[in-house]
């Protein structure tokens, strides 16, 4: 007859284990902040529409002088705005990093063979420079892949949002790069003029892009809770 051997006690300490972390609250602060990144964007078009129509009117020799008073105040509107969109983007940005590693948290609870990068990645990924162009799209479809009911399906669901949503902001970048640029060259009325007009049209691209983020942290979101509600692990709050 023989006897079971008595379990052998372990030197190492146990292993933590994983549990899911609620990403609703963070994505409802995201969702808030943008919405003020789209309402500086509308700043920025009206202190731009603002300078245009200012500036077309010294052009077509509609005003001879224009008052300091009053080119101060469309200077003062166009730098303002610019200053709380920065600011408004600063924060978007801090708290978008932290929904998205708390995300990329939970993709390694839901299906950690299907991510391709660590945890790590999903901050440090936004902090290197070109690599931030393509990198977080990367770690952004590993944990949509993960938050479906089938993560190991050859179809990932809500790649066209994922895209449109990338592509905008990528593209949206780099227009306001060749916007500003313009802008901060311009010296007469006619340059400012057609500045402007690339300054709004690159206000424009942002809105769509913020919406789209929207639309992308909403969709993700309600996968991972959905998921997560299904799912025997309870999830941490």
């Amino acid at each position: 007859m023989t006897y079971a051997s008595p379990p052998v006690p372990s030197s190492y300490p146990p292993v933590p284990r994983r549990v899911l972390r609620s990403p609703v609250g963070l994505a409802h602060a995201v969702t808030v902040l943008l919405a003020v990144v789209i309402a500086t964007d509308l700043l920025i078009v009206a202190a731009s529409l603002n300078m245009r129509g200012l500036m077309g009117e010294v052009a077509s020799g509609g005003i001879v002088d224009v008052g300091e008073d009053e080119a101060n105040r469309a200077d003062y509107a166009m730098a303002g705005s610019a200053v709380l969109y920065g600011v408004a983007v600063l924060a978007t940005a801090v708290v978008f990093i932290i929904w998205f590693h708390r995300v990329r948290h939970n993709a390694e609870v839901f299906a950690p063979d299907t991510q391709s990068r660590t945890p790590g990645w999903a901050i440090a990924c936004w902090l290197i420079p070109i690599a931030n162009l393509w990198i977080p799209r990367g770690i952004a479809a590993d944990i949509l892949r993960a938050a479906q009911p089938e993560p190991h399906s050859r179809v990932l669901r809500h790649r066209g949002l994922l895209n449109a949503w990338w592509g905008a902001w990528i593209w949206t970048i780099a227009f306001d790069r060749y916007a500003s640029s313009a802008y901060d060259k311009a010296q007469d009325p006619d340059a400012i003029h057609d500045a402007t007009e690339l300054v709004m049209a690159s206000a424009a691209f942002d809105v769509l892009a913020a919406v789209l983020a929207i639309l992308f942290v909403r969709r993700l979101t309600a996968a991972q809770h959905a998921k997560a509600l299904a799912t025997p692990i309870a999830p941490e709050h």
